[in-house]
């Protein structure tokens, strides 16, 4: 039985959703002000460090596909963080909105059914949005706070190996 759908793990999980959600409202706040803000780049690290957070808890409860959408989040956010082109920048805001939808709605799902599901949202478009992300990114090698040269997450293809998780 999934951790998720088991009644002795129901108050953990509920935990889990209750501090993810007020977590997701904190990262729309960093959005709409780096929205407001575009110059002020250290938002994305923030949002990295926040959606880190929720990337954790989820593994650790083994809500597998919620903590990949998640590490997908921090990956663009920090790789975002590293460069000047406010074009980019723009798409980078609008795919980390995205991220935000189809974690709200994991979220939802977990909280009413125990699954891991996402309603109404394009998964294929959003996968290719990441791809194309990807490619823009080539130059960036750190995708997380960490410098490490060991890191696995500095590698590009870490995008690449999440969406496979995810069957996209």
């Amino acid at each position: 039985m999934s951790m998720l759908k088991d009644p002795e793990m129901k108050e953990i999980v509920d935990g889990f959703c209750e501090e993810s959600n007020e977590l997701c409202q904190q990262l729309e706040e960093i959005l709409d002000e780096y929205e407001e803000n575009p110059g002020k780049i250290a938002l994305l690290e923030q949002f990295g460090q926040i959606i880190d957070r929720i990337m954790g808890a989820a593994k650790s409860i083994d809500a597998t596909k919620t903590g990949n959408f998640c590490e997908l989040g921090k990956i663009v956010s920090y790789k975002a963080s590293q460069t000047d082109d406010m074009k980019l920048l723009e798409i980078v805001t609008a795919v980390l909105f995205d991220t935000l939808d189809i974690l709200n709605s994991l979220l939802e799902n977990i909280e009413k059914d125990g699954e891991e599901k996402v309603d109404g949202i394009n998964l294929e478009a959003f996968a290719d949005r990441l791809k194309w992300l990807q490619e823009k990114f080539s130059h960036v090698e750190r995708a997380s706070v960490s410098i490490q040269e060991d890191e696995p997450n500095n590698k590009q293809e870490s995008i690449d190996a999440l969406l496979a998780d995810l069957g996209l």
